[in-house]
């Protein structure tokens, strides 16, 4: 496998880096209690806590477990959002994303995905992906539906924010 840290991954619109300190503040902006209403993750109260988070995932980077990823539009650097492929030491990793309220409807979500996959598909040795999701969260849905996923179970569970989650697990295969 490729060096992590150094993953950047584009697409016509997009490009995709690992995460880091410097996006500290538009995390903390973007990921409000708006965005997390289907995710399990609540936002953070504060940008110190944000920055713990960052690093936390910065050192998951660093211990090959999970890769984070920022989205930037490709002609402006525009902060977007961020996805992920989780658990990428198992056999069964995992795909995340969220984007930013105004970002959302522009097939960003799909896009990212589709090129986070794509290095999946060439970087990582795996029996499928799971991709978790709300049933509410449609746009999420039709992501994984996007990528041939098939439901596999479903499942409910109380999210951060105290919230019951009611969930769809998706597993995609190569």
């Amino acid at each position: 496998m490729e060096n992590l840290e150094t993953v950047l991954l584009e697409s016509k619109r997009l490009m995709l880096q690992a995460i880091s300190l410097e996006y500290a503040d538009s995390v903390f902006r973007e990921f409000t209690s708006e965005i997390t209403t289907f995710m399990y993750p609540k936002p953070a109260q504060s940008i110190r806590e944000t920055e713990k988070i960052i690093k936390d995932m910065i050192q998951q980077r660093e211990n090959k477990t999970d890769l984070v990823l920022v989205i930037l539009k490709k002609d402006n650097l525009e902060f977007l959002g961020i996805c992920e492929v989780g658990a990428i030491d198992t056999d069964t990793p995992e795909l995340g994303i969220w984007l930013k309220k105004l970002a959302h409807g522009f097939g960003f979500g799909r896009e990212a995905i589709s090129v986070l996959k794509n290095w999946v598909d060439k970087n990582l040795k795996y029996n499928y992906l799971s991709y978790p999701v709300d049933k509410r969260n449609i746009p999420s849905r039709k992501i994984a539906e996007s990528l041939g996923g098939r439901v596999f179970r479903e499942f409910q569970q109380i999210n951060n924010s105290g919230n019951l989650l009611d969930e769809i697990e998706y597993r995609i295969y190569k």
